[in-house]
């Protein structure tokens, strides 16, 4: 059982600092973004894309079944659940989830699509399953059409 629990807190350190470096590269990027708009370039966005991109592939191999099975035998559950604003939320969030109320509770524990969203995934699957390689043509050549005169009206 002490094996288990010290893989599982490895196994944690692993995800925060992943996940510490996730936030970095966005925030670094969203600043890049907001501030140096004019003089960012492709090349430069594209490595910073990379780079948030290597930090999600470095956090999907580390939940990977191989490497974390405690995880996935967890539950995680709320325990303090108030319709009031939380100061330690915020600040443990930095701002972005003010409060942990019985409304917003399903939403952040979701491991699922919300119903509505995986009904008109469900919906659009199906739609292009019916569509014919003629009719999937035609629809890729018009939409090149529109996109190619959008970017001719841009330059």
């Amino acid at each position: 059982m002490q094996r288990e629990e010290k893989q599982l807190e490895m196994t944690l350190d692993a995800v925060m600092n992943r996940l510490n470096d996730l936030k970095i590269s966005i925030g670094a990027m969203v600043h890049k973004l907001e501030t140096e708009y004019e003089m960012i370039n492709w090349p430069t966005f594209l490595d910073n894309f990379a780079l948030i991109s290597s930090h999600l592939t470095g956090l999907s191999k580390i939940l990977s079944k191989e490497m974390c099975p405690p995880l996935r035998n967890r539950t995680v559950l709320p325990l303090m659940v108030s319709p009031e604003r939380d100061e330690l939320l915020v600040n443990l969030t930095q701002g972005r989830v003010p409060v942990f109320s019985h409304d917003i509770v399903p939403d952040y524990l979701r491991t699922k699509p919300d119903p509505m969203a995986e009904q008109k995934m469900l919906q659009n699957e199906q739609k292009a399953a019916n569509l014919s390689l003629e009719a999937a043509g035609k629809q890729v050549t018009q939409y090149n059409k529109v996109v190619s005169h959008v970017l001719e009206m841009m330059l």
